[in-house]
């Protein structure tokens, strides 16, 4: 896989890249005239659009910048679950160290930042080529564990970056929505640009299970011994309500969402989200 991580929305960097950048720069693609100023730079001057109309323009360029890339992984204890195969945790991490490896090798910051109760681990972006082993070796030891946290996670986040960045959460966000609709409206508020991989299980989608059992809350340890089969029909009406209220809400305000069921390919479904932003 050779597909750069693109933004969706102009960045803020530190150095020339090949992301859009909101200010006005010198590179190959052509953005807008303006009136010429004495004192601006005369080899900025269009001279034939001077031959055809007398009058002096220049030619402002899309400036190009490096890309910042924060990545929060949700490690709560429901993230450990899985019904056959791999976990909702190790699929995201999966993505994430692919994600990471193609994010840096194009000279871009990464950083990474792990969520349970509160922020587990933080750290920052940088984009040397060194700093993806630290990405890599926190991932490695990132167990689930725990209540999420996620909620003042994302807007403590919102409010510490101060430069335009790309923030990608990988969770499959067991919160109240309405908390996570107002995480979304920060973030986009702060021109950051967001997208979102909710993890699903698919046990937790199709719920077919054919016998009584219990269930038990992987974060704070309650149970419920019931009768599948009676309680199905409730639990997918609301499941589906919540997950159309997620889409809703990512729609809304501008964010990204990607439904992943966790026995797909991983490979696939960071394939199509590279490929839709580097069409967009």
């Amino acid at each position: 896989m050779h597909l750069p991580l693109s933004a969706r929305f102009p960045m803020e960097g530190t150095v020339s890249g090949h992301h859009k950048s909101p200010h006005r720069g010198s590179s190959v693609e052509f953005a807008e005239y303006r009136n010429y100023v004495p004192g601006d730079d005369i080899r900025r001057l269009d001279w034939r659009v001077f031959g055809r109309t007398d009058r002096f323009y220049l030619k402002e360029f899309e400036a190009e910048t490096n890309l910042r890339c924060y990545f929060v992984l949700d490690c709560s204890g429901s993230m450990g679950f899985s019904k056959a195969g791999q976990s909702k945790l190790e699929y995201a991490k999966k993505i994430i160290a692919t994600l990471a490896y193609l994010t840096i090798h194009e000279g871009d910051a990464i950083g990474l930042i792990c969520v349970g109760e509160k922020a587990l681990i933080e750290i920052p972006p940088r984009r040397n080529p060194a700093h993806l082993k630290l990405i890599l070796d926190t991932l490695l030891n990132a167990k689930p564990h725990g209540e999420t946290g996620l909620v003042p996670v994302m807007h403590d986040l919102a409010e510490k970056i101060r430069r335009r960045a790309v923030v990608i959460v990988l969770s499959d966000f067991f919160c109240e929505p309405a908390p996570l609709m107002s995480c979304f409206q920060h973030l986009r508020f702060q021109k950051h640009d967001l997208a979102l991989f909710h993890l699903l299980d698919r046990a937790e989608v199709m719920f077919q299970f054919d016998r009584p059992m219990r269930f038990v809350d992987m974060e704070n340890n309650f149970s419920l011994v019931t009768e599948p089969a009676g309680i199905r029909d409730e639990y997918l009406r609301q499941l589906n309500l919540f997950l159309e209220q997620m889409r809703a809400g990512a729609h809304e305000f501008g964010v990204e969402y990607r439904r992943v069921i966790t026995d797909e390919n991983y490979e696939k479904a960071l394939g199509s989200f590279l490929v839709e932003r580097a069409q967009a």
